[in-house]
């Protein structure tokens, strides 16, 4: 890797050498320059912040904000398709106002409502590993369990019809994707869900279930304000979009790491109580997250690491890049499963950290619980440097994850 110089603009998203690993730049830019000059995909620049204090500011400062990605002078992801950060979806959640959007929606994923999933989660990846036996060795981890149980869950949580899974996985992929499509598939995409979800907020309202859906069309706020339908649908997007695609990559990334190291493995089937800080560890460890988060710069900031972030500056930040700080982790480079605390950035920081983050942590436990109960002997089927990410993501999940057992 040649020298950064700190006038540079790096093309953005930085390249991984190999899909356990993460891009070679992020020392030296953590190091060397904190906050550096990138360019995204549009061709537009922006501010790349790689260290962990300076991402849980960004992260968390009000002077930053991501409504402000919707103003013209803000960097565009690409030029072509229109970002999920000004797409209908979020101008309707905006309108909702953030904060009260946050509260009428948190109140379903408490602790006590995510441990009473845990059975039906359990069961449906005990489910999924039937199938994934019955279709014998080696077979794709990733199509067999860790794509369908986040959209079944989800499904299930919001009261969507169980054969329309399939159509929110091409929906994600369009909005998720950073190349692949064009402008006009992207419209169409926003659109099709768009129709699709106000369709199951009317269903709900002449015919309530016991989902979250009808529940929140019966709630409102301390104010007495139920939320408004183009609210109810935006929601439904939002955690559909939250809860299929990251999570099926979180899953995917976790088995994939566990069983890299042979060592790590056999450690949590020794020791089931480290199930739940080995969850953590993944998610500090995951190598690269792919796009990271962008905010907007609404005035002068001065972040930890000194730099000023000009006003009308587009940030984009790293928390995979922030979680590997050794100024931030002790042994940030190395895997111990057994960490605590743990006060990685995975899930975000502040006001816009991950709202479905419990269910998250609850389906990896679960499915880790599954996976060394039903199968010990799991490995991979090929070597971890032959792994592959699918390119142009904004999440970047592997391609698939050959196993054997």
């Amino acid at each position: 890797m040649s020298e950064i110089q700190k006038d540079q603009s790096l093309p953005y998203p930085l390249a991984a050498p190999a899909a356990l690993q993460p891009p070679t730049e992020w020392p030296e830019l953590r190091q060397k320059c904190p906050v550096a000059h990138v360019t995204l995909p549009s061709g537009d620049r922006a501010t790349l912040l790689t260290r962990y204090g300076d991402v849980r500011l960004a992260l968390s400062d009000p002077r930053l904000s991501r409504e402000g990605l919707a103003r013209p002078d803000a960097a565009r992801i690409t030029a072509e398709a229109g970002s999920i950060f000004d797409s209908p979806m979020a101008r309707a959640l905006n309108a909702e106002g953030h904060g009260r959007w946050r509260r009428m929606v948190g109140k379903w994923f408490t602790a006590k409502r995510m441990r009473a999933l845990v059975p039906r989660i359990e069961a449906m990846a005990d489910q999924l590993v039937d199938g994934m036996l019955d279709h014998g060795q080696p077979a794709d981890l990733l199509r067999h369990l860790a794509f369908p149980l986040p959209v079944y869950v989800i499904c299930d949580m919001l009261g969507v019809p169980e054969s329309d899974r399939d159509d929110f996985k091409n929906w994600s992929d369009t909005f998720l994707n950073l190349t692949k499509y064009s402008a006009a598939e992207v419209e169409a995409a926003h659109r099709d869900f768009g129709a699709y979800m106000a369709g199951l907020v009317t269903e709900k309202r002449r015919a309530p279930q016991d989902d979250l859906i009808s529940e929140l069309i019966m709630a409102t706020d301390t104010e007495g304000r139920p939320m408004s339908d183009l609210a109810l649908a935006a929601t439904g997007q939002a955690l559909l979009l939250a809860g299929h695609e990251t999570t099926a990559g979180f899953i995917t990334t976790m088995a994939a790491v566990l069983l890299a190291d042979r060592e790590r493995w056999e450690q949590l089937l020794q020791d089931r109580s480290l199930i739940r800080s080995a969850v953590e560890e993944v998610l500090r460890y995951e190598p690269y997250t792919g796009f990271g988060m962008l905010r907007y710069v609404h005035e002068d900031t001065e972040v930890p690491s000194g730099a000023v972030l000009p006003q009308g500056t587009t940030v984009v930040f790293s928390m995979a890049a922030a979680n590997r700080d050794t100024d931030a982790f002790g042994g940030a480079e190395e895997m111990d499963l057994a960490r605590t605390p743990n006060p990685h950035l995975a899930f975000g920081a502040g006001p816009h950290s991950c709202l479905g983050q419990p269910l998250a942590r609850t389906e990896m436990q679960t499915v880790l619980t599954v996976l060394l109960r039903r199968l010990p002997t799991l490995a991979l089927a090929v070597a971890p440097q032959e792994l592959r990410r699918v390119d142009g993501l904004i999440t970047t999940p592997l391609r698939e994850l050959p196993v054997r057992w």
